[in-house]
């Protein structure tokens, strides 16, 4: 099987297998599951378009199928990755492997643009997924399907993204990023962050709460979305600070706090309370966006074995 990337003017063409394209169709879904999830305090969903006014579900819709081939090619990046490993009994060239993961993230970020029409629904997810399926399809790849845990894969992503975090304490000229920006301004490390700590709010917060939710009542959504409500908790997101500075992130973390202290979405009248906390964060303009990218981590570390 192959696939070509007609939006890119280069023309990509990647061989893939069915392990890659499963890998890669489950970030695609990932994706899916976190947009139209409802009601998200601040973000978009089916019940309104959160704090944005150039974005709706359906441009969500749209940015996931055009990231799908993208995020298949990742995952299959990380599977050849393994394989060779797994055959020279030896590591690849870090350097080189993270570069290919960096030229793939970008040509997904050109796609998802042309089919927002310039609106960016997904350059946090495209990070976080991006390398979440290259770490898996890599440990695949070397070490077999068994070897894919939540643990390992985590370690990993860790591995791989330590330098990017590296990357941010060093100025440079010429344009910088929201992210740069915040980093030297608050300290906030944010998506790069995230993933160098091996994603340690997906993993040790969000996913156990979503595990014992779902265990709990057997709801995915309510398990979701009290995961998601674990993250606004914790998560110091950069995309908040963006918005509205320190003040809303601690003011999203203390209000997402004091719903779990009451039970959160395992409260059976969990939809009121979140679509008030959803009209609050409207109002303030505020969309924890790095929450929702790091839900989308929680849900494809929770269809791997522990």
């Amino acid at each position: 099987m192959s696939l070509r990337y007609e939006q890119d003017p280069q023309q990509v063409r990647i061989d893939v297998d069915e392990q890659g394209w499963r890998l890669g169709v489950l970030g695609y879904q990932a994706l899916l599951v976190e947009a139209r999830l409802t009601p998200k305090p601040g973000l978009v969903d089916r019940r309104n378009t959160g704090a944005h006014t150039d974005m709706d579900l359906g441009t969500f819709e749209r940015a996931a199928a055009a990231l799908q081939p993208w995020l298949v090619s990742l995952a299959q990046a990380g599977l050849e990755a393994g394989r060779a490993e797994a055959a020279r009994g030896e590591s690849l060239d870090e350097a080189l492997f993270t570069a290919r993961l960096r030229r793939l993230g970008l040509l997904a970020e050109r796609s998802m643009l042309v089919a927002t029409g310039g609106v960016n629904t997904h350059k946090g997810a495209i990070f976080a997924l991006g390398l979440l399926l290259a770490a898996i399809g890599r440990r695949r790849g070397r070490e077999g399907t068994h070897a894919a845990t939540v643990g390992n894969v985590c370690d990993d992503v860790a591995a791989l993204a330590t330098p990017l975090l590296s990357e941010l304490g060093t100025r440079r000229t010429g344009p910088v990023t929201a992210g740069e920006r915040l980093f030297h301004s608050h300290a906030l490390p944010g998506a790069r962050g995230e993933a160098a700590g091996g994603f340690p709010r997906a993993r040790h917060q969000a996913l156990p709460a979503y595990r014992d939710a779902l265990q709990e009542h057997g709801d995915e959504e309510r398990a979701l979305l009290h995961a998601l409500l674990m993250l606004y908790a914790s998560n110091a997101d950069t995309n908040l600070a963006h918005r509205g500075g320190l003040a809303a992130v601690d003011y999203v973390r203390d209000r997402a706090a004091r719903l779990l202290a009451v039970g959160g979405a395992d409260r059976a009248d969990h939809p009121r309370l979140l679509e008030e906390f959803d009209d609050d964060l409207i109002a303030r303009r505020l969309s924890p966006g790095g929450c929702a990218d790091l839900l989308s981590v929680t849900w494809v570390l929770a269809r791997l074995p522990e």
